[in-house]
């Protein structure tokens, strides 16, 4: 579907104080946890978007028992459905998956796992832990991602592995044998994957793994905090080059709410950069080691104000943070180092487009490989709106002028972030600017384009 944004800068402040939805990566991580887990997991204050719905499918067809609670909670920041209420937690009752109860139930279908790489890594290495066949597939885009790397560590540790070309479909059998792989880890996810799978190897099982290459800390970092908080093991030294992991671990329930999304919320920072009009943005916890929190330090580089405030709250209340993005001077070009934080990248070159001077964007190579080339697309589809750009292999250049985008179409090529900020970057544009696949914005952050006044 096609979405049209129009820009916003004679009407006043485009945003009103926006709560940002909960954080996938986390959504993600604790619906995994709870089906691998002992007993029943109360996930509050889930995201409720495509990429979370193809976990949960893809936990229930694995054997979790999955309630959905719907209520009118205004501290939740899902979306209002049809009959007014909002997904407010998912009640999980998990299959007990360990080194003692090491499979579960083959799946009567295929799993599908929509557009969620997430998905597709951490689960489909969970499920090698059985000994079952389990065949995973997912949409086009998926169709592309590799899981090459990943897969050759599974038949490393003894797993039974099917695909032709180390994309999905994929089959993957158990059991589990232990042992020593090495892995390159361009996307964080591989590593992930075997951290969150590995513990739940029958006890005596030690799995050793070396990583020559890493790419993503701090979504490793969430992965074992996660492992920390469920008791089990691991070795590592600082530089995360090798793991040394024993089975024998059993999960116990994820229960709580589910932290806000920093990737999330670049999107609105990025139009409170762009436009120059105060934004307070909610539901963000300036403690959260999410990578992205990186994006406001960035533009508080380029010129924007950032100020975090506790705000008030009854007694018995649990205190949360507002975190208002502002900006009193033109925005300026800088360096910034992506390695850490790739997704950051499409919203963080949108807004280089308006600022004075150069902004290089380096270290940045898996881009590459995400949903789409995203060094690729947004260096195309910035050109068609006027922004001069210079494709690097590990990142970009994009020689801001001060003056922004010119409206135009673009085409999003059905990668959520692009849309978004693509969209963002419309707001300040100098004429109405046409988004091709804008639908895929719904995978991480539904509601956002609604946000904008997008017109389909």
């Amino acid at each position: 579907m096609r979405a049209t944004i129009y820009p916003r800068l004679s009407a006043g402040a485009p945003l009103g104080p926006v709560r940002i939805p909960a954080s996938k990566s986390h959504t993600i991580r604790r619906l995994l946890l709870a089906w691998l887990g002992e007993g029943v997991s109360e996930i509050r204050y889930p995201l409720d978007s495509l990429d979370a719905r193809s976990c949960m499918k893809v936990c229930r067809a694995l054997g979790a028992e999955i309630e959905e609670r719907y209520a009118l909670d205004p501290a939740c920041p899902n979306p209002l459905g049809s009959d007014g209420k909002k997904l407010v937690a998912w009640i999980v009752r998990g299959i007990g998956l360990s080194g003692k109860n090491g499979s579960f139930k083959a799946p009567a279908t295929d799993l599908d796992v929509g557009n969620s790489g997430t998905t597709l890594f951490l689960a489909l290495t969970a499920a090698s832990l059985g000994n079952v066949p389990v065949r995973f597939t997912g949409d086009e885009q998926i169709a592309r991602r590799s899981a090459g790397p990943l897969l050759d560590a599974l038949s490393g540790l003894g797993v039974g592995v099917e695909s032709a070309n180390g994309c999905v479909p994929i089959t993957v059998q158990g059991p589990w044998k232990g042992g020593r792989v090495s892995i390159s880890c361009p996307t964080s996810q591989y590593l992930s994957a075997l951290l969150l799978a590995a513990p739940l190897a029958p006890a005596g099982l030690i799995t050793d793994i070396d990583v020559p290459l890493i790419n993503e800390i701090p979504y490793i970092e969430m992965t074992l905090s996660y492992l920390k908080a469920q008791g089990a093991g691991w070795e590592a030294p600082a530089d995360f080059s090798r793991f040394r992991i024993p089975g024998g671990a059993s999960y116990k329930p994820m229960n709580g709410p589910t932290p806000g999304d920093f990737s999330s919320a670049a999107f609105p920072g990025g139009v409170a950069a762009i436009t120059g009009f105060p934004l307070t943005i909610l539901g963000l916890d300036p403690e959260e080691t999410q990578g992205d929190k990186a994006f406001f330090d960035m533009i508080a580089r380029m010129g924007c104000d950032i100020e975090w405030k506790k705000l008030e709250a009854p007694p018995g209340a649990v205190q949360e943070w507002s975190l208002k993005v502002s900006r009193t001077r033109p925005l300026k070009g800088a360096e910034f180092d992506l390695n850490a934080t790739p997704d950051i990248l499409p919203m963080l070159a949108v807004t280089a487009a308006y600022a004075e001077g150069d902004t290089a964007l380096v270290n940045v190579a898996h881009a590459r490989i995400k949903e789409t080339d995203r060094i690729a697309v947004m260096a195309e589809e910035l050109g068609k709106l006027g922004v001069s750009i210079t494709e690097r292999p590990d990142g970009m250049v994009i020689h801001g002028k001060g003056g922004g985008l010119k409206g135009g179409r673009v085409d999003s090529r059905g990668d959520h972030r692009i849309v978004m900020a693509l969209a963002a970057g419309a707001l300040g544009a100098a004429g109405p600017v046409e988004i091709e696949a804008a639908e895929s914005a719904a995978v991480t952050y539904p509601g956002f384009l609604e946000l904008l006044g997008a017109v389909w």
